[in-house]
């Protein structure tokens, strides 16, 4: 496998075809998904990592980092800095740094950023599984963090959410 070409964007460094790279997160691009935080998933325009995602997750207190799903593939997530609550099968879990969430295939969850400051988060999940689910849920609401209707349509359950805006690094975001 040939190494990538890098291409810099304003927003940062991407891939700018597949291959294996190095890019530090401070200097690759990042995204702004405005009341959902920022986040860096290490892909670029038109490259996109077929069997694993990766990346960080900025939560200030009070914002998901979506909407509250279940899906055919496994994720994993591990806070670097700060605080956060999980909300899974419908629970609020509190979670500090160094907490690790190990996520199943179709268990239903969303990540609030909690605390004084922000929340850092390393999220991986693998792209293998088949679908997802968006179900209506009165605890991730009141994060407005639950669709407003069940559905399987990833455009249905962000109709009411701006599309993330490429976004330089932010001095202070990781750790």
């Amino acid at each position: 496998m040939p190494e990538a070409r890098m291409e810099r964007l304003e927003c940062g460094l991407v891939p700018a075809e597949d291959g294996w790279f190095i890019v530090n997160g401070r200097e690759a691009c990042w995204l702004d998904a405005g009341g959902m935080g920022r986040f860096c998933d290490f892909e670029g325009p038109g490259v996109s990592f077929a069997h694993m995602g990766f990346g960080f997750h900025v939560l200030e207190p009070g914002q998901p980092n979506g909407r509250y799903h279940g899906e055919g593939a496994q994720e994993g997530f591990l806070v670097l800095a700060g605080e956060c609550i999980v909300i899974v099968d419908d629970e609020e879990r509190p979670m500090k740094q160094w907490d690790y969430f190990h996520c199943p295939p179709w268990t239903e969850h969303i990540v609030v950023g909690a605390g004084d400051g922000p929340c850092v988060l390393l999220m991986a999940g693998a792209r293998i599984g088949q679908g997802v689910r968006y179900p209506v849920s009165e605890v991730a609401g009141r994060y407005g963090a639950s669709a407003a209707h069940e559905t399987t349509v990833g455009a249905e359950a962000y109709a009411d959410v701006e599309r993330p805006a490429p976004a330089r690094y932010r001095d202070g975001d990781l750790p």
